[in-house]
């Protein structure tokens, strides 16, 4: 009966909104109450927490049809820092005065029956300006239906594209129109977020599919006055909060909350106007991560003058570290790099210029300069080898910490492509190595970060494999594939194809280590287009004339792209006529002990393998040691999304009483990723004739 009255009642509400999409009149000012919050850390009373909050008054104002201004007056910014609850807000003059002088400045958004478009601002107001702006004009999004009062779509925002149920009830003695809407923050279909430092590691979504490390949710409410042309928004209150829970959900996890009150004060009877400025357009609601610097987990410092606190700094490590390392000597070289990061190109090469006499200098400069992490970082490194200022081993130290340290960008893989075809570095092995090498991990790195990454990137590789091939330089051919398999491009698959002993290739010219290269190179490619490369492996795994060191290789990378049952039930039936044993061993063995596999990407593998085994029925389980062996075991406990991988495999010859090749590699799982730590080989042919 109950749930009879609600209904009858909610209809009745449904069927007397007219309009209940905000309204800002012409020709009038709107002016709320804004205060922000945004907190982080461990949510137990007595553990360290920060956060920001900014308390300001919000205009509202037409300034053409659908289109509307919105101004910050007065802001305030205030920071907590310390143990929760008992640490305060207070004034953060650490926070540039920038900040607050741009959050002064009005901003254009396009506003149309609740609904927020496109935003217009002027080009020097920076991505974290205007993603605060977009935190308040979030509040605004209401997307209301006149014919409903609960429902669910969903619905553009701040956060993203995502699922937002609507309840909307009617206070009628008060004249007014109570609304909430919940956010599920877990159900977007284009989620507004970024994985920071991996770049080297593989989603795992079998592992994410038993437990979410990020979650997250947002409820609103309003308190809002119908008009005969609009509602007026009374006050509006909205609580969000994101989860991070890297191990288990079940225990404490890392949060992020943030809080937002929208109090309407006044309706001033003249507009805000505009600043003289050109408007630019700068995209919708939805928040846009900022490239502006390179953040540090570490607290924030006033940066007047980088090159002077730089130096200030770099004076600090020298005479506190001189007899023996200082305690704070880990957070003065955090400072030192936060600082450098807001330091132009040319203030870096004034302090090195100052400073390049000096080897205790020279060795902190050179040590925080790849951790700055942008284009700059290589660029200094470049430049300073070119002109003689840095040593052969402190270009090959820095360039390596560079590799790692530095984000991927268009201009950083045309720094490294340009050293690669340097003359002066072509000269140097040691260098050349690490910058042919590095050159293919950026493009991998790039290439994560934009999937849709062009050909145009490896194509320079490629040429050079062509040339080394057509010259029959065979150690430069070897390099060029093993920048290719750091690279992991799905462009590479044809060029290596021709150096396969594969139909229409001419590959069987080839030494068999290069052939050995080309195959492993296409483990990275497998990553991306896992398909290609399942064709290419099982094509070469099924010529018996190849030489069995190469169709061991072969199936090294087949099982790495985790074939599906039928292909792994297809090399079973290959392997019960089989005559090579060195390579029935080693694919038996692979396939045995992935049958103990528990790693949640691994699962489907596990179970096919476990019927190619029976397949077999044990047909190669006497072969010994003598032969080669593949070996792979793991550990993955499941409640807390942890777990190792460790696979290890030699090739034997019946010619010889050591392998020829060993290899072993250990892989990782956390939080829903999956990464290759290590690898390491050993090739011992040559050393039995020595012996």
């Amino acid at each position: 009966m109950r749930v009879v009255i609600l209904a009858l009642t909610l209809a009745l509400v449904a069927s007397q909104h007219v309009n209940l999409a905000p309204e800002f009149a012409a020709g009038k000012t709107h002016v709320y109450k804004y205060e922000a919050l945004i907190l982080g850390g461990l949510p137990e009373e007595g553990l360290a927490r920060a956060g920001v909050k900014i308390i300001s008054k919000v205009l509202i104002s037409a300034v053409a049809d659908k289109t509307y201004l919105l101004k910050l007056e007065d802001p305030e910014i205030l920071e907590y820092s310390g143990f929760w609850p008992k640490a305060s807000f207070v004034p953060a003059p650490k926070l540039t005065s920038a900040l607050a002088e741009q959050l002064r400045t009005p901003i254009k958004f396009e506003y149309t029956n609740g609904v927020v478009g496109k935003l217009s601002a002027p080009a020097e107001v920076s991505e974290t300006v205007l993603n605060i702006h977009r935190g308040i004009l979030n509040i605004l999004q209401l997307n209301i239906k006149k014919t409903q009062n609960v429902y669910e779509l969903q619905e553009a925002g701040s956060q993203g594209v995502c699922k937002t149920h609507y309840v909307i009830g009617e206070d009628t003695r008060a004249e007014r129109i109570h609304l909430t809407k919940t956010k599920d923050l877990n159900n977007c279909q284009e989620r507004i977020m970024k994985d920071f430092g991996l770049a080297y590691t593989e989603k795992c979504v079998e592992c994410q599919q038993r437990g979410r490390a990020l979650r997250g949710a947002a409820s609103y409410n309003y308190i809002m006055k119908p008009t005969p042309s609009g509602a007026l928004i009374m006050e509006a209150t909205v609580a969000e909060l994101h989860q991070f829970a890297p191990f288990n959900e079940m225990t404490e996890a890392a949060q992020m909350e943030a809080k937002q009150t929208l109090t309407f004060i006044e309706i001033k009877q003249s507009p805000t106007a505009p600043i003289k400025a050109q408007y630019l357009q700068r995209g919708s609601i939805q928040y846009e991560l900022s490239t502006e610097i390179l953040q540090s987990p570490l607290e924030l410092l006033k940066i007047t003058n980088p090159q002077a606190q730089a130096v200030e700094v770099l004076n600090h490590l020298i005479t506190s570290n001189a007899a023996e390392v200082h305690e704070d000597a880990p957070l003065k070289f955090l400072q030192l790099i936060h600082i450098l990061r807001r330091a132009s190109f040319e203030n870096i090469e004034a302090i090195w210029t100052q400073f390049k006499a000096k080897p205790a200098y020279r060795m902190w400069i050179l040590d925080a300069v790849p951790s700055i992490g942008s284009p700059v970082a290589v660029r200094f490194i470049k430049e300073r080898f070119l002109a003689g200022d840095i040593t052969v081993p402190e270009t090959a130290q820095a360039l390596v910490a560079a590799v790692h340290m530095v984000s991927a960008d268009r201009e950083t893989v045309k720094i490294f492509e340009s050293l690669v075809f340097h003359d002066k570095i072509q000269k140097l092995p040691v260098l050349r190595e690490i910058v042919m090498l590095g050159y293919g991990t950026q493009v991998n790195k790039y290439c994560v970060a934009f999937p849709n990454c062009p050909a145009e990137l490896v194509k320079p590789i490629h040429d050079l494999a062509v040339e080394a091939a057509a010259k029959d330089n065979f150690e430069e051919l070897s390099r060029a594939l093993k920048v290719l398999g750091n690279a992991g491009h799905p462009a590479s698959i044809k060029p290596i194809t021709k150096l396969l002993p594969v139909v229409g290739t001419a590959a069987d010219k080839l030494p068999l280590k290069v052939q050995e290269d080309a195959i492993l190179a296409l483990r990275n490619i497998a990553k991306r287009d896992p398909k290609m490369v399942q064709d290419l492996a099982v094509q070469l795994f099924m010529d018996k004339n190849l030489h069995p060191e190469l169709r061991m290789l072969a199936c090294v990378v087949l099982f790495e792209t985790k074939p599906p049952m039928g292909l792994v039930t297809t090399l079973a039936n290959i392997l019960r006529t089989e005559e090579n044993l060195q390579v029935a061993s080693f694919t038996y063995s692979h396939m045995k002990s992935l049958t103990r596999s528990t790693a949640p990407d691994y699962a489907p593998v596990a179970a096919a393998c476990n019927v190619a085994v029976k397949i077999l029925s044990n047909k190669f389980e006497r072969l010994g040691y003598r032969y080669s062996k593949a070996m792979h075991l793991d550990a993955y406990y499941s409640p807390l999304r942890v777990g190792a991988a460790a696979t290890a495999w030699y090739i034997n010859d019946a010619a010889t009483i050591l392998p020829k090749s060993f290899v072993a590699k250990a892989r990782s799982y956390f939080a829903g990723a999956a990464a290759d730590v290590l690898e390491v080989g050993v090739r011992t042919e040559g050393i039995q004739e020595a012996l």
